[in-house]
């Protein structure tokens, strides 16, 4: 009999290798062979796919069966190959045409009775099948409108193995079956509100923009009530609307972690939340067998946001650093590494002591001073080097709740209206560079000859680094902020001004 012979993909973070899988059938006593390294969900899929065979009304015939996963070396995970073993089998049995599987690469977890259960991860697994070089992929009915969403593609949905079989050429008669779908979850309310709902505090609202415009992280410090998650919360719509390829891989991490992808790309950029007590592999990721993205990798191209920062686990806040300088997060494991994109803004928020009240002005703080150290000391220093805005907010009080219907508010639309002119300049000044935003330009290239700015310019600067007020990653997150407030206010190049609005906006705590 020939060797069976199709294709599937094994997924590692968002990246996928081609596997190829072969069957062949022998004379000996009847079993199932596994090789290539599976797991143990994939090790059991010889049961499944001989099960589902039977029920299907095309039964594998009762040899030795060997199939292999190729390369050998590499691990697989998981039950995507199911319906790729279950073909090659067939194809071995002469039950389908082998030069029809052979062109196809199948993807999809089988019932006992035959029927395609959808799986998680199939937008990044149709991406690396297309940049496989393959334009035929064959999927479960319930994973169809989510494998469409790749351009260039063709996507064969089928409920059942039989009518995988039927199409692959196999002489069965039809029959309906009731395909299987993603179970139904009811997505948050997508309503963060106004900008201009904000009352007082127009100081912090104007560092928003700044953070919008030049995609800044924020550390924002605070008594409870001040409007810290409120003005977190407005950040996703300040920032423009995302491109094709932002959107795609937003969607890739959606589906990896076993969310609902909806049958169009979306349109605004995300925003996490994670709870406190999130361990590091809620955070940015993890987990035995298929590496799943965590909160810090689900927002990506958005904001991830970590209301009462100090009450995390601070050896979980650290495992941010990393993607906060490369703007990846590597999740190293003994067989490989996976990688996710880590481009997305922080935004921290923190109350001053444990009760809440230091610094406010309408009550007393009952702290005492090594209590209040201790607890913003959760927050390390390397961490918080690695915000560029550290903003102190305060309550607003009831002569600024009278007088706000008469003070003039910025509208979320209308603030990202002056995001997007200010990245659109910051894009045509950097042009020429792999960068587009102020937060993603090296400081070395910002003081480069041609771009670094007159020492009169940078004097309040120099002198903030000599006096060891600012580190010199410091010093260069100030020069990025300041070019920012270029942007957002229309010169070319920071002044002595921008240049101490910048500094403010970093050492804004501490005044």
């Amino acid at each position: 009999m020939p060797i069976g012979r199709t294709y599937a993909i094994s997924l590692l973070g968002l990246q996928g290798a081609v596997v190829e899988i072969e069957a062949d059938i022998s004379s000996n006593l009847p079993a199932f062979v596994l090789i290539g390294l599976p797991d143990a969900a994939l090790g059991e899929a010889k049961d499944r796919v001989r099960s589902a065979a039977t029920n299907s009304g095309c039964a594998l015939p009762p040899r030795k069966i060997t199939v292999n996963l190729s390369p050998a070396a590499l691990p697989k995970h998981g039950s995507v190959f199911d319906l790729g073993i279950a073909l090659s089998a067939l194809a071995a049995a002469g039950s389908v045409r082998a030069e029809s599987i052979d062109r196809v690469l199948h993807l999809g977890e089988l019932g006992l009775d035959g029927r395609l259960r959808p799986v998680n991860g199939i937008l990044p697994a149709v991406l690396a099948a297309s940049r496989g070089g393959f334009d035929t992929v064959m999927v479960p009915t319930g994973n169809a409108d989510e494998a469409s969403l790749v351009p260039g593609v063709r996507i064969i949905p089928v409920a059942s193995l039989r009518d995988a079989a039927i199409w692959h050429g196999g002489d069965f008669e039809p029959e309906p079956v009731e395909p299987i779908l993603h179970s139904v979850r009811d997505a948050p309310a997508d309503d963060p509100g106004d900008l201009a709902d904000v009352i007082g505090n127009a100081e912090t609202v104007e560092a928003m923009l700044v953070a919008a415009a030049g995609g800044h992280h924020v550390f924002l410090l605070g008594p409870p009530g001040a409007g810290k998650t409120m003005l977190a919360a407005r950040l996703p719509g300040l920032l423009p609307s995302l491109d094709a390829e932002a959107a795609l891989e937003v969607s890739s991490i959606r589906s990896l972690a076993g969310l609902p992808v909806g049958g169009s790309l979306p349109t605004r950029p995300p925003f996490e939340s994670p709870h406190h007590t999130a361990t590091a592999a809620a955070l940015v990721g993890g987990g035995s067998g298929l590496i799943r993205p965590g909160a810090a990798a689900r927002a990506s191209h958005g904001v991830l946001f970590l209301d009462e920062a100090p009450e995390f686990n601070p050896s979980v806040l650290d495992t941010l650093r990393q993607p906060l300088e490369s703007g990846v997060i590597s999740i190293h494991r003994a067989n490989g590494v996976a990688h996710f994109p880590g481009s997305f803004q922080l935004v921290l928020a923190a109350n001053p002591c444990p009760c809440g009240q230091y610094g406010a002005r309408d009550s007393e703080c009952t702290c005492p001073p090594s209590a209040r150290r201790r607890y913003i000391g959760r927050l390390s220093g390397p961490l918080l080097d690695r915000i560029d805005i550290q903003f102190r907010v305060h309550r607003v009080t009831s002569a600024q709740l009278r007088v706000s219907h008469e003070q003039p508010r910025v509208s979320t639309s209308e603030a990202r209206g002056r995001v997007v002119a200010a990245r659109a300049a910051a894009a045509e000044r950097l042009q020429a560079t792999p960068w587009r935003l102020n937060s993603q330009v090296p400081g070395s290239w910002l003081r480069a000859p041609g771009v670094r700015l007159a020492h009169t310019v940078t004097a309040a600067l120099d002198r903030a680094l000599e006096r060891g007020g600012i580190t010199m990653r410091g010093y260069d997150r100030v020069l990025r902020v300041a070019w920012t407030l270029a942007d957002l206010q229309g010169v070319t190049a920071p002044t002595a001004a921008q240049i101490g609005q910048a500094l403010y906006l970093r050492r804004a705590i501490s005044t």
